[in-house]
């Protein structure tokens, strides 16, 4: 099986900064693209931003400038450093995964989510 674990949320205060992990683990392959999703109450989860396995990166308007999206490919980790932090920044962060894994005697690509982070900015 393959498991996705976020950490590093938690309670700032407006214009600080968090930084997020999340490690990938299990009988994985390879880790095509990465990222981080958000879900702030009553709303729908958005994206906040990509990483290609080969780094390049995208990211939402509303995080442009801000934060940063970044991956260890040989510890199987992605990162999301966040600065500036809003307080419309407030929401459940979720790592998400395109996984190539083994299944008997072939491979399948899925994608995986992590468990979800809490971020809380305070005015």
């Amino acid at each position: 099986q393959v498991q996705l674990v976020e950490s590093g949320g938690g309670l700032v205060q407006a214009g600080g900064s968090l930084r997020l992990s999340c490690v990938a683990s299990g009988n994985i392959v390879s880790i095509n693209d990465m990222g981080w999703f958000r879900q702030a109450p009553g709303e729908q989860r958005e994206l906040v931003g990509t990483i290609t396995k080969g780094g390049s990166t995208n990211y939402a308007d509303s995080v442009r400038d801000r934060f940063t999206i970044s991956r260890d490919n040989a510890k199987n980790t992605v990162y999301l450093q966040m600065n500036s932090l809003k307080p419309e920044d407030t929401a459940v962060y979720y790592c998400n995964a395109q996984i190539r894994r083994r299944r008997l005697y072939t491979y399948i690509d899925e994608e995986y989510w992590g468990q979800g982070t809490q971020v809380t900015v305070s005015p």
